[in-house]
């Protein structure tokens, strides 16, 4: 049975369900209601400014049925009803996980038990199965990566990967680019170098949070391709050394890239990211473009090689990655806030030709938001 109570003085209604109880303030409610007055019946934005509020948000009454609860606003007698089901799903009176670098919603870590399954789409199915879409969109939620198969082995192949979910995010690399042996090369990506495990771009603010590589010719020998969990990695780091765990969440690391003429890209951010609830964001982990670090105190500095080094060594241990060679018409997809990637070398002989181009996960987490809402 439902049942609501306001407090004595009338500033808090206190929502009491099967599942529990939990305290609302009257200024939120005020803020939050979902009438015609306070919010746009069309599309759902918010018609009032914090201005608009009243210095009092006194609840008058407060009623309760199994589906929603009513309340009346003291200051303008203005009643509003909330479904009961949205008033438990924004509830903020809830235990919560303090430990600094806890797992966001839907997340979970991996390291090398996952290579027996990697998460998967076949391209056909994707583009077409509103389902087999959701699935493959909540695996990157979930793990961070998922490969594709079945793409045509054509030039600008990858962005169909990406008119799944959202739109390309250009770069001084162009709207795409290509991963193969150059002469001079302006990164040494495109190199037959290996190269460690790491996220792209941390030099930009804000990095591009979605990479995509997409596989037309693969008959070089090695140059397989390599994905490691940066949350599990920091995870592992804070088990092993919590001092060391800390120095890397509360001072800035600093990135730089001058690799071609014009450009000059720079950024201060630590290495390992956290909310100011302390929920993990995001890992900027490169060595190729790391700068001097001046952001951490002298007496800490020490400590804070240490404590890289040391993150260094997991994110390089085999027990870390996950490892595919990658054959025409397959691609992957990263986060590039979370998931680190990396590649074996590879020889001269046969040839090795991927494209490469970013996105952002704003596109693909709406996309699907979307498909759940419509289940």
């Amino acid at each position: 049975m439902t049942q609501v109570q306001l407090s004595p003085d009338n500033q808090v209604l206190t929502l009491t369900t099967a599942s529990g109880s939990h305290r609302f303030h009257g200024v939120w409610l005020r803020h939050n209601a979902l009438d015609a007055n306070t919010r746009d019946p069309g599309n759902g934005q918010r018609l009032i400014t914090l201005a608009d509020l009243p210095d009092n948000c006194a609840l008058a009454t407060a009623e309760a049925s199994d589906s929603s609860v009513t309340v009346t606003f003291a200051n303008d007698n203005n009643t509003v009803s909330f479904p009961t089901e949205w008033l438990l799903t924004n509830a903020y009176d809830r235990a919560r996980d303090g430990t600094p670098g806890h797992l966001p919603e839907h997340a979970e870590t991996w390291g090398e038990d996952l290579n027996k399954d990697v998460p998967t789409g076949h391209y056909p199915d994707l583009a077409s199965n509103a389902d087999a879409k959701r699935a493959w969109l909540a695996a990157i939620r979930r793990y961070g990566f998922a490969k594709v198969t079945g793409l045509p082995t054509e030039s600008g192949a990858l962005f169909k990967v990406v008119d799944l979910f959202g739109y390309v995010r250009e770069t001084n690399y162009g709207r795409h680019f290509e991963v193969r042996t150059e002469v001079n090369p302006t990164n040494l990506a495109f190199t037959g170098l290996g190269l460690q495990a790491h996220t792209d771009n941390p030099y930009r603010d804000p990095v591009p949070t979605l990479q995509i590589l997409s596989c037309l010719e693969n008959s070089a020998e090695g140059g397989d391709n390599m994905v490691v969990d940066g949350f599990a990695a920091a995870h592992k780091l804070r088990e092993i050394n919590p001092e060391g765990f800390a120095l890397l969440h509360s001072y800035s690391a600093r990135f730089e890239y001058a690799g071609e003429a014009g450009v000059k890209l720079t950024s201060r951010r630590p290495v390992i990211g956290l909310t100011p609830e302390g929920t993990m964001q995001n890992i900027r982990f490169n060595a190729r473009s790391a700068a001097a670090p001046v952001d951490v105190p002298f007496d800490k500095m020490p400590a804070y090689y240490a404590a890289m080094r040391q993150l260094s060594d997991i994110i390089d241990d085999p027990a870390s990655e996950v490892r595919f060679k990658l054959a025409p018409g397959e691609a992957f997809i990263v986060d590039n806030t979370r998931v680190l990637h990396a590649r074996k070398g590879y020889s001269g002989a046969g040839k090795r030709w991927l494209q490469g181009c970013y996105a952002d996960k704003d596109g693909l987490l709406s996309t699907l938001a979307a498909l759940e809402a419509a289940t």
